[in-house]
């Protein structure tokens, strides 16, 4: 799980409703330098949602703050503080994923040629089956007109009915 935080953006939790993004800044400012700091709006109320993200520099700066603000209090709030998850995007073949939906079109145009080449095979080899199928039909088949020829040749040929009276006389 931690292979998808981020060492020096934090999540602060539990704050109270007077508290704007400048307030954010101001408390965790002795820390050290701050990059951004973010608060997400709730759409319907245009306030914020409890919640917002304090990215520093340094990654000890980071440190130092979570360590020290998470438990403390904030205009009467008691603040939760951890190392943010990356920004989630909802696409991607796992569902929820840190890209865009269309990251994985790619991999779907090369399941999609996949699938199309084996269906080819499977299509090639089940031909290839039939006729091979066909093949052993007509061999088969011949060699039971071969069978009746020669039969048919034992019938006229003289020598070949000279053994066959041998063969009954010996046999009786």
């Amino acid at each position: 799980m931690n292979q998808g935080v981020q060492k020096n953006t934090l999540y602060v939790g539990g704050l109270a409703e007077e508290v704007n993004e400048s307030i954010l800044h101001a408390a965790f400012i002795p820390f050290g330098d701050i990059k951004d700091v973010k608060t997400p709006l709730d759409q319907a109320t245009q306030k914020h949602r409890s919640f917002g993200f304090v990215t520093f520099l340094e990654r000890e700066d980071a440190a130092a703050a979570m360590d020290n603000m998470d438990g403390a209090e904030l205009y009467g709030r008691v603040l939760t503080v951890n190392y943010a998850l990356p920004e989630k995007i909802k696409g991607g073949e796992q569902g929820w994923a840190a890209q865009p939906i269309w990251a994985d079109a790619d991999t779907w145009f090369e399941r999609q040629q996949q699938e199309e080449e084996m269906q080819r095979l499977q299509a090639e080899n089940q031909a290839a089956m039939q006729e091979a199928e066909e093949l052993h039909r007509k061999k088969m088949a011949e060699e039971r007109e071969g069978e009746k020829d020669e039969d048919a040749n034992a019938k006229d040929d003289p020598m070949a009915k000279a053994e066959a009276e041998v063969l009954k006389q010996n046999a009786a």
